[in-house]
């Protein structure tokens, strides 16, 4: 895609922006049931307009529990992608909060913010997620607790996954829900991604932003795969560590599926025999 292609595009977005964003934040406000299509309506035009095809595999997670959704995390675009799929709200850090535009688009989303310079914010954002997940949301954790380069898997920690404890405790549901989700970005121009290719995908380390969104804008169409896991019923008196375990698992095996069909070789196994790393 051209620089003249990507500013043209980036100038639909903000004209649309523009107009939904006040509505969004009324619509927040008010607790309207619009606030939840508005986001996936203007995930899927940016994934639309940028060539991103999302492919899903597996069940989304039926209604009637709450819902809290464990997935790996790879790149910036893991939120347009999963977002466009379904109204999503996810845990994200507090810098992010303060990010221009994006932690105002973060805000819209409905995000919940973890600051992780305090001991206690943990315990906050659990308390916080457990009153969404009551209340009927959809809540996103990424429990590797970065993003990593896509070429593998990194530990899940268990700790943030108290809040389905905390949410059962907060409201009369008998179970939450664990869904593990998995995302691969698979193919670029019809050709299967290369590890050369990932870094103009997977945003990590210390990659500036403005940067690497321009590199991936340049780099042509994008498959990727989403893959809804087998769900984990959780109760009362379910393991929080043993759960976090079987979600990662899960995701595991999930990303070595879609990596064999798409001619990919992500090293997502590297962990398998020491198993997740606990918090």
């Amino acid at each position: 895609m051209t620089s003249v292609g990507i500013a043209a595009r980036i100038g639909v977005l903000a004209a649309l922006f523009a107009v939904l964003a006040p509505v969004q934040l009324v619509a927040s406000r008010r607790g309207a049931r619009i606030a939840h299509r508005i986001p996936v309506m203007f995930h899927r035009l940016f994934l639309r307009l940028f060539a991103v095809r999302v492919r899903v595999e597996g069940t989304p997670p039926s209604t009637g529990h709450p819902v809290l959704v464990l997935a790996n995390h790879v790149s910036w675009l893991d939120i347009p992608v999963m977002g466009s799929l379904a109204p999503l709200s996810f845990v994200a850090k507090q810098e992010i909060a303060t990010w221009p535009v994006f932690g105002f688009c973060a805000r819209l989303q409905r995000c919940v913010f973890l600051d992780r310079t305090r001991r206690s914010a943990t315990a906050e954002v659990n308390a916080e997620v457990a009153e969404r997940l009551a209340g009927g949301d959809a809540i996103v954790l990424f429990p590797e607790g970065t993003t990593g380069d896509g070429n593998r898997l990194l530990p899940f920690r268990s700790s943030i996954v108290g809040a389905a404890t905390a949410a059962l405790a907060a409201s009369t549901h008998e179970e939450v829900v664990l869904q593990p989700m998995s995302l691969s970005y698979a193919r670029r121009n019809g050709l299967p991604v290369t590890r050369r290719e990932m870094p103009d995908i997977a945003w990590y380390g210390d990659m500036e932003l403005p940067p690497h969104f321009l590199a991936w804008a340049r780099g042509g169409p994008l498959d990727v795969v989403v893959s809804w896991g087998r769900p984990i019923p959780f109760g009362r008196e379910t393991d929080r560590k043993r759960a976090t375990a079987q979600a990662e698992t899960e995701v595991r095996r999930a990303l070595n599926a879609a990596s064999k069909r798409s001619g990919t070789t992500p090293n997502v196994l590297a962990r398998t025999q020491e198993g997740p790393q606990q918090a």
